[in-house]
Protein backbone atom coordinates (compact mmCIF):
# COMPACT_ATOMS: atom_id res chain seq x y z
CA UNK A 1 0.00 0.00 0.00
CA UNK A 2 1.71 3.28 -1.08
CA UNK A 3 0.38 5.73 1.87
CA UNK A 4 1.24 9.67 2.20
CA UNK A 5 0.49 11.60 5.31
CA UNK A 6 -1.38 14.92 4.20
CA UNK A 7 -0.73 17.42 6.77
CA UNK A 8 -3.97 19.93 7.06
CA UNK A 9 -4.50 23.09 5.04
CA UNK A 10 -7.44 24.80 3.72
CA UNK A 11 -9.79 22.65 1.79
CA UNK A 12 -8.94 23.67 -1.28
CA UNK A 13 -5.72 23.55 -1.58
CA UNK A 14 -5.73 19.82 0.01
CA UNK A 15 -7.82 18.99 -2.66
CA UNK A 16 -5.10 19.98 -5.54
CA UNK A 17 -2.88 18.04 -3.35
CA UNK A 18 -4.90 14.92 -3.37
CA UNK A 19 -5.75 14.75 -6.18
CA UNK A 20 -2.68 14.66 -7.25
CA UNK A 21 -1.12 11.96 -5.46
CA UNK A 22 -4.22 9.75 -5.75
CA UNK A 23 -3.52 10.16 -9.86
CA UNK A 24 -7.33 11.22 -11.15
CA UNK A 25 -5.87 12.85 -13.73
CA UNK A 26 -3.96 10.41 -15.15
CA UNK A 27 -6.71 7.83 -15.64
CA UNK A 28 -7.83 10.37 -18.68
CA UNK A 29 -7.06 8.00 -21.64
CA UNK A 30 -7.46 8.83 -25.19
CA UNK A 31 -10.22 5.96 -27.12
CA UNK A 32 -10.77 7.84 -30.15
CA UNK A 33 -8.66 5.30 -31.96
CA UNK A 34 -10.94 2.72 -30.99
CA UNK A 35 -13.96 4.26 -31.64
CA UNK A 36 -12.73 5.21 -35.40
CA UNK A 37 -12.15 1.30 -35.46
CA UNK A 38 -15.40 0.16 -34.08
CA UNK A 39 -17.46 2.83 -36.99
CA UNK A 40 -15.10 1.49 -39.39
CA UNK A 41 -15.37 -2.31 -39.08
CA UNK A 42 -17.72 -3.01 -36.61
CA UNK A 43 -18.08 -6.83 -35.55
CA UNK A 44 -15.12 -7.45 -36.84
CA UNK A 45 -13.56 -4.80 -35.03
CA UNK A 46 -15.06 -6.02 -32.09
CA UNK A 47 -13.85 -9.58 -32.33
CA UNK A 48 -10.24 -8.28 -32.65
CA UNK A 49 -10.18 -6.26 -29.85
CA UNK A 50 -11.36 -8.80 -27.61
CA UNK A 51 -9.44 -11.41 -28.74
CA UNK A 52 -6.25 -9.05 -28.49
CA UNK A 53 -7.64 -7.44 -25.12
CA UNK A 54 -9.93 -9.93 -23.00
CA UNK A 55 -9.54 -13.15 -24.22
CA UNK A 56 -6.13 -13.82 -25.79
CA UNK A 57 -6.74 -17.96 -25.38
CA UNK A 58 -10.07 -18.21 -26.68
CA UNK A 59 -10.09 -20.64 -29.42
CA UNK A 60 -13.65 -19.01 -30.97
CA UNK A 61 -15.37 -16.18 -30.07
CA UNK A 62 -18.63 -15.06 -30.42
CA UNK A 63 -20.30 -11.86 -29.92
CA UNK A 64 -23.79 -12.91 -28.77
CA UNK A 65 -24.04 -15.14 -25.87
CA UNK A 66 -27.28 -17.51 -26.00
CA UNK A 67 -30.00 -17.09 -23.47
CA UNK A 68 -30.23 -20.50 -23.08
CA UNK A 69 -26.54 -20.84 -22.01
CA UNK A 70 -27.38 -18.14 -19.20
CA UNK A 71 -30.33 -20.13 -17.59
CA UNK A 72 -28.22 -23.15 -17.66
CA UNK A 73 -25.83 -21.58 -15.69
CA UNK A 74 -28.57 -20.19 -12.88
CA UNK A 75 -29.68 -23.68 -12.70
CA UNK A 76 -26.17 -24.87 -12.02
CA UNK A 77 -25.55 -22.12 -10.16
CA UNK A 78 -24.18 -22.93 -6.17
CA UNK A 79 -27.22 -22.73 -3.98
CA UNK A 80 -25.95 -20.37 -1.82
CA UNK A 81 -24.80 -17.59 -4.80
CA UNK A 82 -28.04 -18.03 -6.14
CA UNK A 83 -30.09 -17.43 -2.63
CA UNK A 84 -27.24 -13.94 -2.37
CA UNK A 85 -28.68 -13.08 -6.09
CA UNK A 86 -31.88 -13.57 -4.88
CA UNK A 87 -31.52 -11.66 -2.18
CA UNK A 88 -30.07 -8.60 -3.67
CA UNK A 89 -31.88 -8.49 -6.49
CA UNK A 90 -35.12 -8.91 -4.14
CA UNK A 91 -33.74 -5.47 -2.16
CA UNK A 92 -32.41 -3.35 -5.30
CA UNK A 93 -35.82 -4.08 -6.84
CA UNK A 94 -37.78 -2.91 -3.33
CA UNK A 95 -35.21 0.37 -3.21
CA UNK A 96 -35.70 1.04 -7.11
CA UNK A 97 -39.73 0.58 -6.37
CA UNK A 98 -39.69 3.05 -3.93
CA UNK A 99 -37.99 5.88 -5.78
CA UNK A 100 -40.73 5.02 -8.72
CA UNK A 101 -43.46 8.57 -8.54
CA UNK A 102 -46.71 6.43 -9.09
CA UNK A 103 -48.56 7.66 -12.65
CA UNK A 104 -48.47 11.59 -13.97
CA UNK A 105 -49.54 14.70 -12.30
CA UNK A 106 -51.68 16.78 -13.58
CA UNK A 107 -51.86 20.83 -12.78
CA UNK A 108 -54.81 23.15 -13.58
CA UNK A 109 -53.45 26.91 -13.83
CA UNK A 110 -55.34 29.48 -13.22
CA UNK A 111 -55.94 30.67 -16.96
CA UNK A 112 -57.66 27.57 -17.35
CA UNK A 113 -55.34 25.39 -19.10
CA UNK A 114 -53.44 22.22 -17.76
CA UNK A 115 -50.20 20.71 -18.23
CA UNK A 116 -49.34 17.04 -17.22
CA UNK A 117 -46.30 15.60 -16.21
CA UNK A 118 -44.89 13.02 -15.73
CA UNK A 119 -41.73 10.37 -16.46
CA UNK A 120 -42.00 7.43 -19.27
CA UNK A 121 -39.45 4.84 -19.80
CA UNK A 122 -36.18 5.25 -22.35
CA UNK A 123 -36.58 2.03 -25.24
CA UNK A 124 -33.61 0.25 -24.69
CA UNK A 125 -30.35 0.42 -21.90
CA UNK A 126 -27.18 -1.10 -22.49
CA UNK A 127 -25.76 -2.41 -19.12
CA UNK A 128 -21.90 -2.79 -18.26
CA UNK A 129 -20.90 -5.36 -16.39
CA UNK A 130 -16.94 -5.05 -15.50
CA UNK A 131 -14.98 -8.08 -16.11
CA UNK A 132 -10.92 -8.76 -16.51
CA UNK A 133 -9.40 -8.70 -12.59
CA UNK A 134 -13.06 -9.86 -11.28
CA UNK A 135 -16.31 -10.41 -12.59
CA UNK A 136 -19.45 -8.64 -11.33
CA UNK A 137 -22.48 -10.05 -10.99
CA UNK A 138 -23.77 -7.90 -8.62
CA UNK A 139 -23.12 -5.27 -10.96
CA UNK A 140 -25.48 -7.13 -13.13
CA UNK A 141 -28.27 -7.09 -10.79
CA UNK A 142 -27.59 -3.87 -9.60
CA UNK A 143 -28.09 -2.15 -13.41
CA UNK A 144 -30.54 -4.60 -14.89
CA UNK A 145 -33.00 -4.77 -12.14
CA UNK A 146 -33.60 -1.14 -11.87
CA UNK A 147 -33.35 -0.98 -15.38
CA UNK A 148 -36.27 -3.22 -15.51
CA UNK A 149 -37.95 -1.59 -12.61
CA UNK A 150 -38.14 1.73 -14.61
CA UNK A 151 -40.25 0.24 -17.10
CA UNK A 152 -37.39 -0.57 -20.24
CA UNK A 153 -38.31 -2.49 -22.47
CA UNK A 154 -34.95 -3.69 -24.03
CA UNK A 155 -32.26 -4.54 -21.55
CA UNK A 156 -28.98 -5.07 -23.08
CA UNK A 157 -25.64 -6.57 -21.01
CA UNK A 158 -22.09 -5.43 -22.28
CA UNK A 159 -19.49 -7.75 -20.23
CA UNK A 160 -15.74 -8.81 -21.11
CA UNK A 161 -14.99 -12.69 -21.21
CA UNK A 162 -12.40 -14.16 -19.65
CA UNK A 163 -9.07 -15.46 -21.07
CA UNK A 164 -10.76 -18.44 -22.65
CA UNK A 165 -13.76 -16.22 -24.25
CA UNK A 166 -16.02 -16.97 -22.00
CA UNK A 167 -18.59 -14.84 -19.26
CA UNK A 168 -18.06 -15.60 -15.49
CA UNK A 169 -20.96 -18.65 -14.93
CA UNK A 170 -22.11 -16.50 -12.17
CA UNK A 171 -22.17 -13.23 -13.83
CA UNK A 172 -24.46 -15.37 -16.78
CA UNK A 173 -26.44 -16.24 -14.18
CA UNK A 174 -27.53 -13.24 -12.78
CA UNK A 175 -28.62 -12.24 -16.42
CA UNK A 176 -30.89 -15.17 -16.42
CA UNK A 177 -32.12 -14.06 -13.19
CA UNK A 178 -32.55 -10.61 -13.83
CA UNK A 179 -34.09 -11.19 -17.59
CA UNK A 180 -32.01 -9.28 -19.99
CA UNK A 181 -32.52 -9.58 -23.50
CA UNK A 182 -29.57 -9.42 -24.47
CA UNK A 183 -25.80 -10.39 -24.19
CA UNK A 184 -22.51 -9.40 -25.38
CA UNK A 185 -19.21 -10.95 -24.28
CA UNK A 186 -17.24 -7.30 -25.09
CA UNK A 187 -15.71 -4.99 -22.39
CA UNK A 188 -13.63 -2.03 -22.44
CA UNK A 189 -14.35 1.12 -24.46
CA UNK A 190 -14.81 -0.63 -27.23
CA UNK A 191 -18.29 -1.62 -25.63
CA UNK A 192 -19.92 1.39 -25.07
CA UNK A 193 -19.39 2.38 -28.77
CA UNK A 194 -21.12 -0.51 -30.07
CA UNK A 195 -23.65 0.30 -27.54
CA UNK A 196 -24.28 3.80 -28.51
CA UNK A 197 -23.83 3.81 -32.19
CA UNK A 198 -24.47 -0.17 -33.24
CA UNK A 199 -22.89 -2.46 -35.04
CA UNK A 200 -24.31 -5.89 -36.97
CA UNK A 201 -25.15 -7.50 -34.20
CA UNK A 202 -25.85 -5.19 -31.92
CA UNK A 203 -28.57 -2.33 -32.22
CA UNK A 204 -27.89 1.01 -30.40
CA UNK A 205 -29.50 1.83 -27.45
CA UNK A 206 -30.78 4.81 -25.46
CA UNK A 207 -28.87 5.04 -22.15
CA UNK A 208 -25.40 3.52 -21.10
CA UNK A 209 -24.90 2.49 -17.55
CA UNK A 210 -22.82 0.84 -15.12
CA UNK A 211 -18.97 1.14 -13.83
CA UNK A 212 -15.63 0.93 -15.58
CA UNK A 213 -12.13 1.43 -15.86
CA UNK A 214 -10.58 4.38 -17.00
CA UNK A 215 -11.50 3.31 -20.60
CA UNK A 216 -14.52 3.29 -20.43
CA UNK A 217 -15.05 6.20 -18.31
CA UNK A 218 -13.45 8.24 -21.28
CA UNK A 219 -15.62 6.14 -23.81
CA UNK A 220 -18.82 7.29 -21.51
CA UNK A 221 -17.40 10.53 -22.04
CA UNK A 222 -16.82 10.58 -25.85
CA UNK A 223 -20.70 9.17 -26.13
CA UNK A 224 -22.34 11.55 -23.97
CA UNK A 225 -25.19 13.30 -25.93
CA UNK A 226 -25.48 10.89 -28.34
CA UNK A 227 -26.96 8.91 -25.64
CA UNK A 228 -27.53 8.93 -22.09
CA UNK A 229 -25.57 8.08 -19.42
CA UNK A 230 -25.64 7.12 -15.61
CA UNK A 231 -23.08 9.13 -14.35
CA UNK A 232 -18.54 8.65 -14.97
CA UNK A 233 -18.35 5.90 -12.86
CA UNK A 234 -14.69 4.90 -13.37
CA UNK A 235 -12.35 3.55 -10.68
CA UNK A 236 -13.73 3.05 -7.46
CA UNK A 237 -13.03 4.93 -4.14
CA UNK A 238 -13.63 5.06 -0.88
CA UNK A 239 -13.03 7.44 2.25
CA UNK A 240 -13.08 6.95 6.02
CA UNK A 241 -13.87 9.25 8.63
CA UNK A 242 -12.49 7.96 12.20
CA UNK A 243 -11.73 9.17 15.50
CA UNK A 244 -10.21 7.14 18.44
CA UNK A 245 -13.80 5.53 19.33
CA UNK A 246 -13.31 3.93 15.83
CA UNK A 247 -12.61 0.12 15.32
CA UNK A 248 -9.32 0.65 13.39
CA UNK A 249 -9.51 -3.29 12.29
CA UNK A 250 -12.29 -2.97 11.00
CA UNK A 251 -11.69 0.41 8.82
CA UNK A 252 -8.39 -0.98 7.79
CA UNK A 253 -10.97 -4.34 6.37
CA UNK A 254 -12.90 -1.81 4.96
CA UNK A 255 -10.23 -0.05 3.09
CA UNK A 256 -8.53 -3.17 1.75
CA UNK A 257 -11.52 -4.55 0.59
CA UNK A 258 -11.51 -1.52 -1.74
CA UNK A 259 -8.26 -1.92 -3.05
CA UNK A 260 -9.54 -5.70 -4.46
CA UNK A 261 -10.87 -3.73 -7.13
CA UNK A 262 -7.43 -2.85 -8.22
CA UNK A 263 -4.57 -0.67 -8.23
CA UNK A 264 -6.88 2.67 -9.81
CA UNK A 265 -8.90 2.88 -6.50
CA UNK A 266 -7.81 5.70 -4.50
CA UNK A 267 -8.29 5.73 -0.42
CA UNK A 268 -8.44 8.37 1.65
CA UNK A 269 -8.66 8.20 5.97
CA UNK A 270 -9.18 11.21 7.58
CA UNK A 271 -9.27 11.35 11.43
CA UNK A 272 -10.08 13.63 14.01
CA UNK A 273 -7.85 12.06 16.85
CA UNK A 274 -4.11 12.40 17.14
CA UNK A 275 -2.23 8.79 16.73
CA UNK A 276 -5.26 6.85 15.47
CA UNK A 277 -3.68 7.05 11.65
CA UNK A 278 -0.17 5.43 12.22
CA UNK A 279 -2.28 2.44 13.98
CA UNK A 280 -4.60 2.53 11.08
CA UNK A 281 -1.65 2.15 8.53
CA UNK A 282 -0.34 -0.32 11.09
CA UNK A 283 -3.47 -2.45 10.68
CA UNK A 284 -4.13 -1.89 6.93
CA UNK A 285 -0.12 -3.82 5.93
CA UNK A 286 -1.08 -6.60 7.92
CA UNK A 287 -4.80 -6.95 5.94
CA UNK A 288 -2.80 -6.56 2.66
CA UNK A 289 -0.14 -9.14 3.81
CA UNK A 290 -2.61 -11.37 4.68
CA UNK A 291 -4.08 -11.10 1.62
CA UNK A 292 -3.22 -11.47 -2.01
CA UNK A 293 -6.34 -10.34 -3.38
CA UNK A 294 -5.20 -6.62 -2.43
CA UNK A 295 -3.68 -4.44 -4.70
CA UNK A 296 -1.27 -2.23 -4.45
CA UNK A 297 -3.29 1.23 -3.58
CA UNK A 298 -2.65 4.70 -3.37
CA UNK A 299 -3.99 5.53 0.48
CA UNK A 300 -3.87 9.22 1.94
CA UNK A 301 -3.98 9.87 5.85
CA UNK A 302 -5.45 13.13 6.83
CA UNK A 303 -5.51 14.87 10.28
CA UNK A 304 -8.01 17.02 10.81
CA UNK A 305 -8.34 19.69 13.08
CA UNK A 306 -12.36 18.67 14.24
CA UNK A 307 -15.40 16.88 12.21
CA UNK A 308 -16.71 19.96 11.12
CA UNK A 309 -13.46 20.59 9.07
CA UNK A 310 -13.42 16.98 7.74
CA UNK A 311 -16.50 17.12 6.33
CA UNK A 312 -15.60 19.96 4.50
CA UNK A 313 -12.94 18.44 3.01
CA UNK A 314 -15.14 15.27 2.27
CA UNK A 315 -18.04 17.75 0.56
CA UNK A 316 -14.85 18.81 -1.98
CA UNK A 317 -13.40 15.33 -2.78
CA UNK A 318 -16.96 14.06 -3.58
CA UNK A 319 -16.06 10.35 -2.55
CA UNK A 320 -17.62 7.57 -4.23
CA UNK A 321 -18.12 5.71 -0.92
CA UNK A 322 -18.04 7.32 2.50
CA UNK A 323 -17.56 5.35 5.63
CA UNK A 324 -18.49 7.72 9.02
CA UNK A 325 -17.24 5.20 11.33
CA UNK A 326 -16.32 7.66 14.34
CA UNK A 327 -19.10 9.42 16.96
CA UNK A 328 -21.96 11.50 15.92
CA UNK A 329 -22.36 9.35 12.52
CA UNK A 330 -25.50 10.00 12.55
CA UNK A 331 -25.40 14.06 12.93
CA UNK A 332 -22.23 14.13 10.24
CA UNK A 333 -24.23 12.34 7.78
CA UNK A 334 -26.66 15.07 7.28
CA UNK A 335 -23.90 17.46 6.44
CA UNK A 336 -22.39 15.52 3.94
CA UNK A 337 -23.45 16.82 0.46
CA UNK A 338 -21.51 15.32 -2.54
CA UNK A 339 -20.84 11.23 -1.45
CA UNK A 340 -21.79 8.94 -3.89
CA UNK A 341 -23.12 6.82 -0.94
CA UNK A 342 -22.91 7.65 2.79
CA UNK A 343 -22.13 4.50 5.27
CA UNK A 344 -22.91 5.80 8.43
CA UNK A 345 -21.99 3.83 11.96
CA UNK A 346 -19.41 1.28 12.47
CA UNK A 347 -21.93 -1.19 11.63
CA UNK A 348 -22.10 -0.28 7.89
CA UNK A 349 -19.56 -1.46 6.05
CA UNK A 350 -19.42 -0.52 2.56
CA UNK A 351 -19.32 -3.76 1.24
CA UNK A 352 -23.04 -4.09 2.43
CA UNK A 353 -23.68 -1.55 0.01
CA UNK A 354 -21.98 -3.07 -2.68
CA UNK A 355 -24.07 -6.26 -2.48
CA UNK A 356 -27.10 -6.97 -0.39
CA UNK A 357 -28.20 -3.90 1.32
CA UNK A 358 -30.26 -2.45 -1.09
CA UNK A 359 -28.72 0.73 -1.90
CA UNK A 360 -27.17 0.79 -5.77
CA UNK A 361 -23.46 0.10 -6.08
CA UNK A 362 -23.31 2.37 -9.54
CA UNK A 363 -21.87 5.22 -8.16
CA UNK A 364 -20.39 8.57 -9.23
CA UNK A 365 -16.61 8.74 -8.85
CA UNK A 366 -13.95 10.78 -9.60
CA UNK A 367 -15.86 13.62 -7.76
CA UNK A 368 -18.57 13.78 -9.76
CA UNK A 369 -20.90 13.08 -7.42
CA UNK A 370 -21.21 17.23 -7.23
CA UNK A 371 -23.36 16.40 -10.21
CA UNK A 372 -24.08 12.98 -10.10
CA UNK A 373 -25.89 10.52 -7.92
CA UNK A 374 -26.30 6.45 -7.68
CA UNK A 375 -27.85 4.73 -10.18
CA UNK A 376 -31.87 4.95 -9.90
CA UNK A 377 -35.10 4.21 -12.37
CA UNK A 378 -34.56 8.33 -13.24
CA UNK A 379 -31.44 7.06 -14.75
CA UNK A 380 -34.12 5.22 -17.10
CA UNK A 381 -36.68 7.32 -17.65
CA UNK A 382 -37.24 10.57 -19.39
CA UNK A 383 -39.53 13.72 -18.54
CA UNK A 384 -42.74 14.38 -20.36
CA UNK A 385 -44.86 17.42 -20.84
CA UNK A 386 -48.44 17.79 -21.89
CA UNK A 387 -49.96 21.35 -22.67
CA UNK A 388 -54.03 21.43 -23.02
CA UNK A 389 -55.63 24.81 -23.48
CA UNK A 390 -59.22 25.62 -24.01
CA UNK A 391 -60.37 29.04 -26.10
CA UNK A 392 -60.35 31.23 -23.08
CA UNK A 393 -57.23 30.19 -21.49
CA UNK A 394 -55.66 30.99 -25.06
CA UNK A 395 -57.18 34.44 -25.18
CA UNK A 396 -55.54 35.13 -21.58
CA UNK A 397 -52.04 33.85 -22.66
CA UNK A 398 -51.72 35.07 -26.28
CA UNK A 399 -51.39 38.65 -25.63
CA UNK A 400 -48.61 38.49 -22.53
CA UNK A 401 -46.64 35.50 -25.33
CA UNK A 402 -46.74 38.00 -28.38
CA UNK A 403 -45.33 40.59 -25.99
CA UNK A 404 -42.79 38.69 -25.24
CA UNK A 405 -41.86 37.18 -28.32
CA UNK A 406 -41.78 40.41 -29.94
CA UNK A 407 -39.43 41.82 -27.38
CA UNK A 408 -37.44 38.62 -28.41
CA UNK A 409 -37.35 39.22 -32.15
CA UNK A 410 -39.94 36.17 -32.69
CA UNK A 411 -42.82 38.31 -34.21
CA UNK A 412 -44.13 34.97 -35.89
CA UNK A 413 -44.45 33.11 -32.29
CA UNK A 414 -47.06 35.39 -31.04
CA UNK A 415 -48.54 35.32 -34.65
CA UNK A 416 -49.20 31.91 -33.84
CA UNK A 417 -51.02 32.37 -30.35
CA UNK A 418 -53.38 35.25 -31.16
CA UNK A 419 -54.01 33.94 -34.24
CA UNK A 420 -55.52 31.34 -31.61
CA UNK A 421 -57.42 33.57 -29.36
CA UNK A 422 -58.72 35.56 -32.16
CA UNK A 423 -60.69 32.85 -33.59
CA UNK A 424 -62.23 30.90 -30.20
CA UNK A 425 -64.82 28.97 -32.45
CA UNK A 426 -62.32 27.01 -34.20
CA UNK A 427 -63.22 23.30 -33.45
CA UNK A 428 -61.25 21.21 -32.33
CA UNK A 429 -60.19 18.01 -35.20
Amino acid sequence: MITRRVDWDRPEALIVELRDFLGHEARVVDVRDIAAEVAERGDAALLDLTAKLDAPEAKTLSLRVGMGIAFEALENLDPDVRGALDLAARNVRLVAEAQLTEGQETVTLPEGHTVTVGEVPVGAAGIYAPGGRASYPSTVVMGCVTARVAGVERVVLATPPGFDGMIDPTTLAAAALCEVDEIHAIGGAQAIFALARGTETINPVDVIAGPGNAWVQAAKREVFGEVAIDSLAGPSDLTVVLDDRTNLRWAALDLCAQAEHGEESPLVAISTAPDVLGTLEAEVNAVESENPSVKNCRLALVEAPSAREAIELVNLLAPEHLELMGSDSAALAGDVRTAGCVFAGQLTGTAFGDYVAGSNHVLPTDGTGRIFGPLSPSTFRRGTARVSLDAESARHLAGPLDALARAEGLPVHGLSATARANDPDQEEP
